[in-house]
């Protein structure tokens, strides 16, 4: 093999090929409200057990976060108020807000209970979504309230990006 063929050889090589977008990554419900509530810290991916009439439906996006929230309780993690609407179909029906068992590791269920005592932080559910395995996946995010100063804080920062946005588009 001559250098020029070496070179090809390695160029074809160094370049991989680009994946598609994953067909089974798919965002199911997302509480978009959190971020402007809530200061987030730090976001966990975390597992959920469901049944299956509940992943049926929530292929159907008939689910939602925005009032739920997530609790340690006696060494265990628990997704509490979620709604995921009935499957139409299903043999055996879900209760639609019940409480929910989140499946994370000892270590990161010590550091949210040890995070939860503290003044003012909470674990706050941020988006459902199914992975590339095609799991339901759920972020938590470990978050202190925001008071309402910091609200508009906040809602400053976002108007005046945008207006900076516009103004360079223009100019």
């Amino acid at each position: 093999m001559d250098s020029a063929d070496a070179s090809d050889y390695l160029g074809r090589m160094a370049k991989k090929p680009q994946k598609a977008a994953d067909p089974n990554y798919k965002v199911i419900a997302e509480n978009r409200r959190a971020r402007f509530d809530y200061a987030i810290e730090e976001d966990i991916e975390v597992g959920i057990i469901l049944t299956g009439s509940e992943v049926k439906s929530l292929r159907e996006n008939s689910s939602n976060i925005a009032e739920s929230y997530a609790a340690v309780e006696e060494g265990e993690l628990w997704l509490v108020n979620s709604y995921i609407a009935p499957y139409e179909r299903a043999m055996f029906k879900h209760e639609e807000r019940r409480r929910r068992k989140l499946l994370a590791s000892k270590r990161e269920l010590s550091r949210m209970w040890n995070d939860t005592q503290r003044k003012g932080m909470t674990l706050v559910p941020l988006v459902m979504y199914f992975n590339h395995k095609g799991k339901v996946k759920l972020k938590i995010g470990i978050a202190k309230g925001k008071k309402n100063h910091d609200k508009r804080e906040t809602e400053a920062k976002r108007d005046w990006s945008r207006q900076k946005q516009r103004l360079l588009k223009q100019g």
